[in-house]
């Protein structure tokens, strides 16, 4: 046998098993996403998503103070109106007295270290459940949608997000959004993530129950990406990333590891995070459940695989176990 074709020397020893990858996962490269309702002593579980729940301001720190103590270091803020009155332009997105800012107030005071990235979008809070403007015909009108979005973005900024990360897909909203913080005195204060390459999914079904921001109408296939489109999704990473985005993610991750591994050639000098979706968590627990394999192995599996692809940030409702295992 050839000198070249001996390879299981260098993976016999646990330790040598671990040197085989280039990165390894960290607990800092986890955040965790959040959903924040307006009644604010809420705790409320949401059946599709596995020990996950909706939480009230006031719950805040009996949840996340012993997540913070286990390492916890991000997380990213989902509002969920429940009360409030929604309209077409999505008003309450940035309503002072809602739940995102009121979070971002609260998390400041709590956790001085903790980083708060907030979702920007407006489909949570728009009468029609869409993420942007719409014409008379029910099609996306841009400039205003962008328009609004940058507006929400700022005064999350302002409350004091360390990040806000726009994921509503309109043409030209980091453009704006960059050039709003930059005016306001921002632009090197907070951290614009854009979810660049976010496909049009069928593992978003938890998250609209969690979020309840299902469409009234139609779908989001005209403004959300094709899945098979894999040259749109480099133009518009390489846009974002021309129009100031400070991170590029993909999402959902595992289906689109390939474009994960697109987005760290296109720009290498950029920060890459992947969303680990609602349906991707939901499915590996299912597995579970019918006895396919074993939970933390799969999660395990699942989050390497997107750091190998070139992810350094992951977006996942594992986050909390992750704090545990990697502390092992």
């Amino acid at each position: 046998m050839e000198i070249s074709s001996i390879l299981q020397g260098g993976y016999h020893h646990p330790l040598s098993r671990s040197w085989q990858g280039r990165r390894q996962l960290t607990k800092s490269m986890f955040m965790y996403p959040i959903f924040i309702t307006d009644d604010p002593n809420a705790s409320v579980e949401i059946p599709s998503l596995p020990g996950q729940r909706r939480w009230g301001v006031n719950r805040l720190q009996e949840f996340l103070g012993p997540l913070v103590q286990k390492g916890l270091t991000s997380v990213i803020l989902f509002g969920v109106p429940l009360k409030c009155e929604k309209d077409s332009r999505g008003t309450p997105a940035d309503d002072p007295s809602g739940p995102v800012i009121q979070a971002i107030k609260r998390l400041r005071t709590l956790y001085p270290s903790l980083y708060i990235a907030c979702d920007v979008c407006l489909c949570e809070y728009t009468s029609h459940g869409h993420c942007g403007f719409l014409h008379q015909d029910g099609t996306i009108n841009t400039e205003p949608s962008v328009e609004r979005l940058a507006e929400v973005a700022l005064n999350y900024a302002l409350a004091g997000a360390h990040c806000v990360a726009p994921s509503d897909m309109m043409d030209g909203r980091i453009k704006a959004i960059k050039r709003k913080l930059i005016e306001a005195g921002l632009g090197n204060r907070c951290t614009l993530m854009s979810y660049s390459a976010k496909f049009a999914s069928s593992l978003y079904g938890p998250f609209r129950d969690a979020a309840g921001s299902a469409p009234a109408f139609g779908d989001r296939k005209c403004y959300q990406l094709p899945p098979p489109a894999k040259g749109l999704a480099k133009r518009a990473i390489l846009r974002d990333a021309t129009e100031g985005a400070d991170i590029i993610m993909v999402k959902p991750a595992l289906p689109y590891l390939d474009v994960i591994a697109d987005a760290a050639e296109l720009i290498p000098n950029h920060p890459i995070a992947c969303y680990q979706v609602s349906g991707e968590f939901a499915m590996i627990h299912a597995g579970a459940k019918a006895g396919v394999y074993e939970l933390k192995t799969m999660a395990f599996e699942a989050a390497e695989s997107m750091v190998r692809a070139g992810a350094g940030i992951i977006l996942s409702y594992f986050t909390p176990e992750f704090l545990e295992w990697l502390s092992a």
